[in-house]
């Protein structure tokens, strides 16, 4: 009875594999190199900052050493004035501020921004639970894991947090939902290792074969379950979501590399500004970023 209870549970994740399979020989998104920005480099020295400035002030943000990917593409960008005449082009108030989009400069009223970025793309780093999504942390964009399942990094675009505090039974609460969808995220990386031979069956229309892969994936997915802690979050992740404020629900999805040092309420003041379609500041945000050496 469990065991037919659990395949129920997971079947919406085998269709919507088949449905992106088949919508992905249709249309592919726009692909982006896969590349290390910093192979055959020195690496850079320790506890780097920058100074974002804007026209609400100066953000000092310090990187950290433990992302080198993330830190030294970053120092690299804004030595070249990538960064310079660009807009925090996306605000959510009490959630975050989005900028280092390149097509953000000079935009015109109503442009649709937010997909731009350099040629190629930066491996995700994780560095968790030491880092997380705590108020005034630093993190990458990224596309979505439908597209992008390895969650690599946009090459440009970042957004640092702001959030919310929660109480401890809010973050419990949360804790219990994220360990409930444990099992969908390990069905989901299970069934992508069999993608080419779910798309032949689809294609071929093999109903029973497909039924057959999602039951035993099903019965690997339980058995991983069981063998494996529920989450949690740590000690010091709920010192600070609860008196510091954050957005929790991101942790562990996207690329956590810096925080801000000084300036956290020019921060702010760029989440509580107005905006308008697309989440976009009705009054552009400019920044320019500094290296400070």
């Amino acid at each position: 009875m469990q065991r037919h209870k659990s395949i129920s549970y997971y079947v919406s994740a085998a269709l919507l594999l088949l449905v992106s399979v088949c919508v992905g020989c249709v249309s592919k998104p726009t692909s982006v190199k896969q590349v290390s920005t910093i192979n055959n480099k020195k690496m850079e020295s320790t506890t780097p900052q920058v100074r974002i400035s804007t026209n609400y002030g100066d953000i000092v943000v310090r990187l950290y050493d433990e992302t080198p990917e993330h830190r030294d593409n970053f120092l690299k960008l804004a030595r070249e004035g990538y960064y310079d005449g660009t807009l925090f082009h996306r605000v959510i108030k009490n959630f975050m501020i989005q900028g280092g989009d390149p097509d953000s400069k000079g935009a015109p009223a109503g442009k649709h921004l937010g997909t731009g970025g350099p040629d190629y793309t930066l491996p995700a780093e994780f560095v968790y639970p030491q880092y997380y999504h705590k108020r005034g942390v630093l993190s990458a964009a990224r596309q979505g894991d439908q597209v992008n399942p390895e969650r690599r990094s946009s090459g440009s675009q970042f957004y640092i947090v702001w959030g919310k505090k929660y109480t401890e039974p809010e973050l419990k609460q949360m804790a219990a939902q994220l360990d409930g969808q444990r099992g969908q995220q390990i069905f989901n990386e299970l069934a992508s290792q069999h993608r080419d031979s779910i798309q032949a069956m689809y294609k071929a229309g093999d109903r029973k074969g497909l039924m057959e892969l999602q039951n035993r994936l099903a019965d690997e997915t339980d058995k991983i379950l069981k063998s494996t802690p529920g989450f949690s979050f740590t000690p010091e992740q709920t010192r600070d979501y609860t008196t510091i404020g954050g957005t929790p629900h991101l942790d562990n999805q996207y690329t956590v590399f810096g925080e801000v040092v000084e300036g956290l309420d020019v921060v702010e003041k760029i989440q509580q500004v107005a905006t308008g379609s697309a989440d976009r500041p009705k009054e552009d945000v400019v920044m320019t970023v500094t290296v400070l050496e």
